[in-house]
């Protein structure tokens, strides 16, 4: 780059610092900022546009459109080439503006006189703060040179938006980070609570965008650099001591971090002016512009490892590292972009609710917020840029819905919630060792769904009279190699120890889809939730199926036993894996270990081709538990984690409970015990309906224990069946309805 591009550049930030730093208003210094940029550029305009809503921008500051247009123009997102220049992420420089697509007039502005028009987005980390725009009458377009140094600037002013020096009256110049925020996700667990922000990756603030010291920030960028480099060499050595897979991704990883060419565009930001730190956010931003759009998973992939390099760097430059971490308030809620499993349960479970803006209904942070029984939404986007610790923060799993910083009303009508719930809660507790049994007098079994050591002593508080499913996989997703046979038999008999004799159905490793162990290698599939996972791994990796099951024989240790593979979509697979089974007490039996009092062996069925399995299988088969939420989603070609279809379809939808039926029928005709497992196995309704159609045994969280028992010892099921079949005779595609009408004059 020009030496004398460089210089310029580095006089405008020296500029712009001095009028930054200046005891004056928001709009004041609004002002002095784009009277800069035009002197420094000669242009006749200079414009700052920002949102004053997530859909509106508005002209805060001018210089040489009409004075009276400021903080009266405004337009809609993807409006006119400023709001094309917002929605797009990125810069519109043309020659003739009224010619370009998109272009809108405002004539309160008098910009019908300027022909030129170069559009940049203010932006940081993903986020488009607003838009600065240059304008000229003679009809050209900017040189590159002149477009990065708008650039640079518009990063300066996005990081001083940030940091409250454009703060003034109006929506547009309100300070950032104090305003109630409404923000939708997914429930990925249901519940309820209040408490206060505490960021799993704490925001690193760049307090020093401008330097005039490019020598010194070169040094400082290089030795940052140095050290990020070598971090990631520490961790590739570690990685190939443990597993190859691992040191695959990782070197891919440090590719990134020996990229040249994201140095060279660094270092080119500090000789233009920018602070090292300001460099990285920079490069940062643009990245994440461009990458975001990305089709591509393999690119959206690789934005994922530019951003944690670029946060690591960040954290080096700035030493706001991890040791800089807030202290734990009192109440946390936990708000993450994502998070593992062993980070999540390094928190414990003093953590009372969870947002996080990526993830999915079946992630490694969902088994374990379903296990602590804490509300959990997914999928809300911009949370992590918005909050800040010690946020007051209202989470709804019920709804999908944080409130941050919530108004008076809001979290007065959020604790009278609460309060209900309470209620509730205490009314449930009288009947906890009460039985489930209807007034027609059939008793429905409620166990509870688990997944750690500590959730068993929810299975005495909640009255669940047992372990409907244990889910094993978390103890093989927190570790970075495979655990061994006798650290999982250790575990499980602390399991059946724990249910002091109630019992425990152990569901056999269930990975795959969403659930990938962090050092097995990951199979890019289309769609993994109907590709290799569960009982397949199991059958084609019987090493450690063999193992797993030797470590339930061991753990029983001559207790009973009940062991379930999941995903078994035909009689073959069940035969398959009841054969390794058979290996596995041969093997016991010879080394002469004690041999479980019973053992039941049984299967989960979650995909419709089950149901219409040989009349053999459910008589092979000593239990079968109904897996809910696959079978909804295979059976009405709804996935799960795709939110547009995901609540589409009714699980009381009358196609959905004949099949329920006819499972119930078959397991019926050869005296096979049957359960249904899932979430709306909690659900009280759900619940009803099931124990109508015959289901006697219903698995869910403990938390929906009471809920779920109190409404099916007030109601007689046969009558329960009678509303069902009515409705279905009339033709409605769902029993909800008639059902809840039928309950309003019973409860």
């Amino acid at each position: 780059m020009p030496q004398r591009l460089e210089s310029e550049s580095r006089k405008l930030l020296g500029r712009l610092r001095e009028a930054l730093a200046a005891d004056s208003e928001g709009q004041a210094r609004l002002d002095a900022v784009v009277q800069l940029i035009a002197d420094s550029m000669g242009t006749e305009v200079c414009s700052i546009y920002l949102f004053r809503d997530a859909e509106t921008l508005e002209l805060c500051a001018t210089k040489g459109l009409q004075a009276e247009a400021v903080h009266q123009t405004r337009m809609r997102l993807g409006e006119g080439l400023v709001g094309r220049t917002a929605k797009s992420r990125a810069v519109i420089n043309t020659a003739n503006a009224p010619a370009s697509k998109g272009f809108r007039y405002m004539p309160e502005t008098g910009e019908e006189r300027f022909s030129s028009f170069c559009g940049v987005p203010i932006q940081r980390l993903g986020e488009v703060l607003g838009v600065l725009v240059v304008q000229s009458k003679a009809a050209r377009e900017y040189t590159p040179d002149e477009v990065y140094a708008l650039e640079i600037v518009a990063m300066v002013i996005a990081e001083m938006t940030e940091l409250g020096a454009f703060v003034g009256e109006g929506a547009a110049l309100s300070a950032r980070h104090q305003q109630s925020v409404m923000l939708h996700g997914s429930v990925a667990q249901e519940g309820a609570t209040e408490g206060l922000v505490y960021l799993h990756e704490p925001r690193v603030v760049v307090t020093n965008p401008i330097s005039d010291d490019p020598e010194t920030e070169r040094a400082r960028l290089a030795n940052a650099i140095k050290q990020l480099r070598d971090g990631v060499d520490d961790m590739l050595v570690t990685a190939h001591a443990i597993d190859n897979d691992q040191a695959q991704v990782l070197e891919a990883y440090r590719m990134f971090a020996n990229s040249t060419s994201w140095l060279r565009r660094m270092e080119a930001d500090v000789d233009n002016g920018l602070s090292a730190e300001a460099a990285v956010e920079k490069e940062q931003s643009l990245a994440r512009a461009r990458l975001s759009k990305s089709k591509d998973p393999y690119l959206r992939e690789r934005l994922s490892d530019l951003d944690d390099l670029s946060n690591r760097l960040l954290r080096i430059l700035t030493g706001q590292g991890a040791e800089a971490r807030a202290d734990m308030p009192e109440n946390p809620i936990l708000v993450a972009r994502n998070i593992g499993p062993g980070e999540l349960l390094e928190y414990g479970k003093q953590i009372k609710g969870i947002v996080l803006e990526e993830g999915s209904v079946g992630s490694h942070a969902t088994i374990v917020a379903r296990a602590w029984a804490i509300p959990l939404i997914i999928n809300a986007k911009g949370v992590t840029r918005e909050a800040l610790n010690g946020d007051p923060i209202l989470v709804d799993g019920e709804q999908g819905i944080a409130h941050l910083r919530p108004d008076e009303t809001v979290q007065s009508a959020f604790r009278d919630k609460l309060a209900m719930q309470t209620r509730a809660q205490e009314r449930y507790a009288s009947i906890r060792d009460l039985a489930a049994t209807s007034k027609c007098g059939t008793t429905t079994s409620l166990q509870m769904n688990a997944g750690l050591i500590a959730d068993l002593p929810s299975l005495h508080g909640s009255g669940a009279e047992g372990v409907g499913l244990f889910r094993t996989e978390l103890q093989f997703l927190i570790r970075n190699q495979m655990p061994r046979r006798a650290e999982l038999s250790a575990l499980y008999s602390r399991v059946l120890k724990a249910a002091n004799g109630k019992r425990v159905a152990f569901r056999t490793l269930d990975i795959g889809s969403d659930k990938v162990l962090p050092y097995m290698k990951a199979n890019d599939e289309p769609n993994p939730a109907m590709g290799w996972r569960a009982i397949r791994v199991g059958l084609d990796k019987p090493g450690v199926l063999r193992m797993q099951l030797q470590a339930l024989l061991r753990a029983a240790d001559g207790q009973p036993l009940d062991v379930m593979f999941p995903f078994i979509t035909q009689f073959s697979e069940y035969r398959t894996a009841r054969a390794e089974m058979d290996k596995a007490i041969a093997r016991e039996t010879k080394l002469g270990h004690k041999l479980p009092e019973t053992l039941r062996v049984g299967a989960m069925l979650e995909t419709p081709s089950l149901a219409f399995a040989p009349d053999a299988f459910f008589e092979a088969v000593d239990f079968i538990s109904i897996g809910g939420n696959d079978l909804k989603q295979f059976f009405f070609a709804a996935d799960r984690e795709n939110e547009r279809v995901r609540k589409r379809y009714d699980t009381l939808d009358v196609s959905f409970l004949s099949l329920l039926e006819k499972i119930v029928a078959r397991c019926d005709t050869v005296g096979t015990p049957l359960s249904f497992c899932g979430e709306d196995a909690g659900r009280p309704v759900e619940a009803l309906c099931f124990a109508a159609l015959g289901i006697r045994t219903l698995s869910m969280r403990p938390a929906s224990v009471g809920p779920v028992k109190h409404l099916l010892r007030r109601v007689d099921l046969t009558e329960v069946k009678s509303v069902m079949d009515d409705a279905i005779a009339e033709g409605e595609q769902s029993v909800r309805r008639a059902v809840a009408d039928w309950l309003v004059y019973q409860v």
